[in-house]
């Protein structure tokens, strides 16, 4: 899928700015694509889920059972839009990752300002998350920084492809018609610490709020 190459990228990337190896990872709601790899990346690696057996705990994301400090690293891939009680899972996220900690914590970006939905719609989300819905992590984190579709060769094919212009849909109810069928990707990298974010971090990252002006801009032109 377009969105694990995108986050491979930029996997990738963190992982040539700082030691993997030396690291602890707690990976929430696990894909397979990047099970094995991480397990190989980290030096200690850690499964989470709220409903699936394969993994170590299965525990809820909003109260997690680790001490303070437990992890440099959480990755939690298109999971927060499934929780209407994110800022408990973004506190329980801060709380645990040492003070130089990284989270990487990616939602399907799928509207020009995030919608909030009444109850939960299409595959149990609980709401369509603009690039805006990015901003509420600044709340939690000293520093976070975005990488795009844009920031990495065409050759990896990391923009979404998707008519949206059919929105809103019986699937899709609250949904919003955004033009055309390429879609910007974007996966943000929440550092614990402003000391952890530095020139090297910075080189081909680009800012919550340029990026969600250029989201809206997608929507109003539909």
């Amino acid at each position: 899928m377009e969105r694990h190459r995108l986050q491979y990228l930029v996997m990738k990337t963190l992982g040539a700015q700082m030691d993997f190896s030396r690291m602890s990872l707690l990976h929430c709601a696990p894909e397979r694509v990047f099970r094995e790899l991480f397990s190989k990346w980290f030096r200690h690696y850690t499964t989470v889920d709220i409903a699936r057996a394969d993994v170590h705990y299965q525990i809820d994301l909003r109260d997690l059972p680790f001490a303070d400090n437990s992890f440099d690293c959480v990755y939690a891939s298109h999971v927060l839009e499934h929780i209407k009680e994110d800022d408990h899972a973004l506190a329980e996220i801060h709380r645990v990752l040492t003070p130089a900690g990284i989270a990487v914590l990616p939602v399907p970006i799928v509207a020009g300002t995030t919608i909030e939905y009444p109850h939960a719609y299409e595959f149990g989300h609980v709401r369509a998350p603009g690039a805006d819905y990015y901003e509420k992590y600044q709340q939690y984190f000293a520093q976070v920084k975005t990488w795009s579709s844009h920031d990495f060769p065409s050759q990896y094919q990391v923009f979404i492809y998707e008519d949206r212009t059919v929105w809103p849909t019986p699937e899709r109810p609250l949904a919003r018609p955004m033009a055309g069928e390429k879609h910007l990707d974007i996966v943000p990298v929440c550092y614990v610490s402003s000391q952890g974010y530095g020139k090297e971090s910075c080189k081909s990252g680009i800012e919550v709020a340029g990026v969600a002006d250029a989201m809206i801009e997608a929507e109003k032109s539909c």
